[in-house]
């Protein structure tokens, strides 16, 4: 059990510095996520990054103690979660509704999203945080690092030393092209094509790593069912015919075998809502009891110490103007009459009930399993598909000759409110587990977060508008001339795009979303199963697996392989109860995360650069008769890489002290 009152009451812990450093690192770590995100669909957690690059730059400045670092890391890992819009955002671009993203109305989703998963985590952190004795596993981690000083300038030197070596690797590639991204092939037994591959990002291998063995084998078992079954057997029956057997099986996943995802992921979200439906009524009962008996904070410990729920109350219901009014700024123009006030009313009301409905779903989850768990994507399918099936009986087809498009953009705009609102609620509760843990104050933390999410979505139009005129999206480059090859696929947001387009016009293919559905519900009573024997393999993550390009499922498969292998071998040699593999996996999470900022800042640079001279590769150094050497050069590096970092992982640093060392500080640490 944690004490309390280790740290001195008056020591420095909401500072002008802090929050500038935080603001700093914010930016850093948004454009990181940002463009991680759209060539990947996923992101990262930025927390542990931040508060050993926190640690590293209060000492140089003095006078740095826990407490400030913590309100650093909790400023910071806004980064990590404010950029999950780019999960349903980028389908208004991919439907021709914006034709960019527009500043102020991104910027609005991103803040008042943000504000109302703020407002919704604090009556929900006494119930999940403090009651419900979840385990939280990042905040606990990053406790663990700010707690362990984050091992001096040493763990500084391991992330900055991982983002150098992926900057360069990056900038070979994606800059130079004198390396290739990726190798590939297709096999063809009679009309069945298949299809094996793998990325060569170090980015990639950081998230996988990340992650874990249990993630990456459901997004295996993806990868299993999309190109070794689905794929083959449809393109067997004559799918995607006429075309060679590389594109048939491209399109044929595009078009038909991601829906099959699509509904895994469905079933997954509702299954967890569902499960979930006692402790979410719990927590709001407990809530409204802290808030009937509380009255105000003064008589509480320091450390229970929220904004107060009066504020808080007032504040969300205050935010349903300026939501109301983004709603009416984005149907400017459309023919609604006297529709829109009802438009407006019920998608406000839309957004405010489900999206504390999905804060605390995806809250318990996270306290539960961890955020890399935590159903972003499921929510923003449901969202897409309920608000695309609402919508249309609201407005029918009264929206002028645009209508059915207008329908498909409102219904991607309320939904990335809604995953806004989950994806901070969710990460404002891992922090305030992090907090309980090293004796912060809660209200404090929430101030920072909330500063955060502003410094987070005033950034985020700005990268977003970057990256989209350097290398487009998928299906829509926004100059002619631009290398196809080059643009972003940007893979969760053309989901919810080709679903809600799909159901708005009538002819989205159920059998698809009905297979995935069924093979859902066996996928998640098979998760239940093995969580009673303490292994996890999300069900969730198998429609990711799915839907994700499938150089990018292998490559991630590589870092989680790589990351478990490590952990025996570790676990081997010093055992399950010593020091040294902790320190291990403190290390491999900074290699990790560096690795991740060290390619993704590359990739934003490189935009930069694309931008200003107003073409694609502007840094290319060979042209496209180099690929068959720049495949071979990628190759042979990526497999030098592999390992390099997984003897790293798999050795304890120098200085670890082995095992009965360190028996009396392990003594103190279970006290």
């Amino acid at each position: 059990m944690e004490s309390r009152g280790r740290t001195p009451a008056h020591a420095s812990e909401l500072t002008l510095r802090g929050l500038l450093l935080g603001a700093a690192i914010t930016v850093v770590f948004m454009a990181a996520n940002v463009y991680m995100g759209l060539k990947t669909g996923m992101t990262f957690s930025s927390s542990i990054p931040a508060a050993v690059i926190s640690m590293g730059c209060l000492r140089l400045l003095g006078g740095a103690n826990i407490l400030e670092n913590n309100i650093v890391q909790t400023q910071a890992s806004a980064a990590g979660t404010l950029c999950n819009v780019i999960l349903v955002l980028p389908g208004l671009v991919l439907i021709g509704h914006w034709q960019g993203f527009p500043f102020w109305q991104t910027s609005a989703v991103c803040l008042l999203g943000g504000l109302l998963g703020v407002a919704y985590s604090i009556p929900l952190r006494r119930a999940l945080v403090v009651g419900a004795g979840l385990p939280y596993p990042e905040g606990t981690a990053a406790a663990e690092v700010l707690k362990a000083g984050a091992g001096g300038r040493g763990g500084l030197r391991d992330l900055m030393g991982a983002a150098a070596a992926a900057a360069a690797l990056g900038l070979a590639t994606n800059g130079f092209r004198v390396l290739a991204e990726s190798i590939h092939g297709t096999l063809a037994a009679g009309s069945a094509v298949f299809r094996l591959g793998t990325g060569f990002s170090l980015a990639l291998v950081g998230v996988g790593y990340l992650v874990g063995i249990g993630a990456c084998l459901a997004l295996l078992s993806g990868v299993a069912i999309a190109w070794g079954v689905a794929v083959p057997v449809l393109t067997a029956l004559g799918h995607g015919g006429g075309q060679a057997p590389a594109e048939a099986a491209e399109a044929v996943w595009a078009g038909q075998v991601r829906l099959i995802g699509a509904g895994i992921i469905a079933v997954g979200g509702v299954w967890t809502v569902v499960s979930l439906a006692g402790p979410i009524l719990d927590s709001i009962r407990s809530a409204l009891k802290a808030a009937r008996a509380g009255g105000t904070s003064a008589d509480l410990p320091r450390q229970e110490r929220d904004l107060p729920i009066t504020w808080v109350g007032g504040a969300a219901l205050g935010l349903a103007l300026p939501l109301g009014g983004l709603f009416a700024w984005f149907s400017l123009g459309a023919e609604l009459g006297a529709l829109l006030p009802v438009l407006i009313a019920v998608a406000s009301l839309f957004a405010i009930l489900v999206g504390f409905l999905m804060a605390a779903t995806c809250g318990y989850l996270a306290g539960l399993l961890g955020s890399s768990s935590s159903p972003i994507s499921g929510i923003g399918i449901l969202t897409t598909i309920l608000a695309a099936l609402l919508l249309p009986l609201l407005v029918g087809r009264a929206a002028g000759p645009e209508g059915d498009r207008f329908v498909i953009g409102m219904a991607l705009l309320v939904a990335s409110v809604i995953v806004t609102v989950a994806s901070i609620a969710n990460d404002n509760l891992q922090d305030l587990k992090t907090g309980q843990l090293v004796d912060a104050t809660p209200w404090r933390q929430q101030v920072a977060l909330i500063a955060g999410v502003g410094v987070g979505a005033l950034v985020i139009a700005p990268l977003l508008a970057l990256l989209y005129r350097a290398y487009g999206f998928v299906g829509a480059l926004p100059r002619e001339g631009m290398e196809a090859g080059s643009a972003l696929p940007a893979p969760q947001a053309a989901l919810m795009t080709q679903i809600a387009g799909g159901i708005v016009h009538g002819e989205l293919p159920w059998g698809m979303v009905l297979i995935g559905m069924g093979l859902g519900a066996g996928l998640v009573a098979l998760e239940s199963r093995l969580r009673r024997r303490g292994l996890s393999v999300p069900a969730l993550t198998v429609g990711i697996g799915m839907y994700l390009p499938l150089t990018v499922v292998m490559t991630i498969a590589a870092g989680g392989v790589l990351g478990w292998l490590g952990a025996r071998a570790l676990r081997a040699r010093h055992g399950e109860d010593a020091q040294a593999p902790r320190e291990a996996r403190r290390r491999g999470v900074l290699l990790a995360s560096g690795f991740l900022v060290g390619e993704s800042l590359v990739g934003v640079l490189i935009a930069a650069a694309d931008t200003l001279t107003g073409r694609s590769s502007s840094l290319a150094l060979v042209g496209a008769d180099f690929h068959g050497t720049a495949t071979v050069l990628g190759l042979a590096a990526f497999l030098i890489a592999l390992p390099v970092f997984y003897r790293m992982v798999s050795q304890a640093p120098d200085g670890t002290a082995e095992p009965g060392h360190h028996a009396e500080a392990r003594a103190g640490e279970r006290a």
